[in-house]
């Protein structure tokens, strides 16, 4: 199995990771912090890095472009900065690629989304390219497996799917 790898942030880390890791295909996750300013960012010091997930997944099984379906479907990417309750950078939406086709895929899943009318507004989520990813701290890591009535505010929503594509597009 050749694993690929994906980074995303799209609020607290918790919720994401306890529906994505779920998912058929998907090995493993880790969260952490990504995106930001400060080397070995940790939960009391991590400047302007977001929260976010590091998914490993097997390609042959899922694609990138049904993780960030799924990732579009469980927090909201039109707001800015702002998941629930949690408010601030280190909640924001971004998607931080790990090649060019990444970069496409993510580029056209957010121009879908966009052209769906399915949200209630348009998308905010940053495309970036990777850089670090600092893990975080044991006691953050699979959170709602360990605390399963713990804070989340990440939920599919059945109304934000995106019609099947047909496999010649």
């Amino acid at each position: 199995m050749a694993e690929e790898r994906a980074v995303l942030a799209g609020g607290c880390f918790w919720g994401m990771q306890e529906l994505i890791r779920k998912m058929p295909g998907v090995g493993k996750t880790r969260v952490g912090y990504t995106g930001g300013d400060v080397p070995n960012a940790t939960y009391r010091n991590h400047g302007t890095h977001a929260e976010g997930i590091e998914i490993w997944f097997d390609p042959d099984k899922i694609s990138y472009r049904q993780i960030l379906e799924f990732f579009f479907q469980i927090h909201d990417p039109t707001t800015p900065n702002r998941q629930g309750n949690d408010v601030g950078m280190s909640y924001r939406s971004a998607i931080y690629y790990v090649n060019d086709e990444q970069k496409a895929v993510a580029e056209d899943t957010i121009a879908d989304v966009n052209a769906s009318g399915l949200w209630p507004g348009k998308v905010v989520t940053e495309v970036e390219p990777v850089g670090d990813f600092w893990e975080a701290e044991a006691e953050h890591q699979d959170y709602l497996v360990r605390f399963p009535a713990g804070y989340t505010c990440h939920f599919p929503r059945p109304d934000w799917v995106l019609p099947r594509r047909d496999a010649a597009e």
